[in-house]
């Protein structure tokens, strides 16, 4: 699980970084990036009904996207937020075909340092 200081959950600040930030489509989220200026880097997840009715599902989700941003967050780049906001359709696949999909997505945005 992240740590509260990792996390978005003011509406002011989920409302700065819709507002000003840049985003990365694919098929299952859209990825909306923002440098902070914190020294830290913050995760905020949107899973609306429209990927499932059931609350159930929609929190599954969201704790795995939590867990692969988790894993992933020594290698991002330090002071940017990132707001994932899932898309229907995410719910049906594997832990790994996602945490592929987030790892490519933060690749071509330049935010992924080199593994090691």
């Amino acid at each position: 699980m992240l740590s509260t200081i990792n996390r978005i959950k003011k509406k002011k600040d989920f409302e700065a970084i819709f507002k000003n930030s840049k985003s990365l489509r694919t098929n299952f989220f859209i990825l909306k990036i923002r440098e902070n200026g914190l020294g830290i880097n913050r995760f905020g997840f949107v899973v609306s009904q429209k990927v499932s009715k059931r609350a159930v599902v929609r929190n599954r989700v969201r704790r795995r996207l939590s867990d692969i941003m988790r894993s992933e967050s020594e290698n991002i780049k330090i002071g940017t937020d990132l707001v994932v906001i899932a898309f229907p359709g995410i719910d049906k696949k594997e832990f790994s075909e996602v945490k592929n999909f987030v790892e490519s997505a933060l690749t071509k945005t330049g935010l992924m340092i080199k593994k090691q």
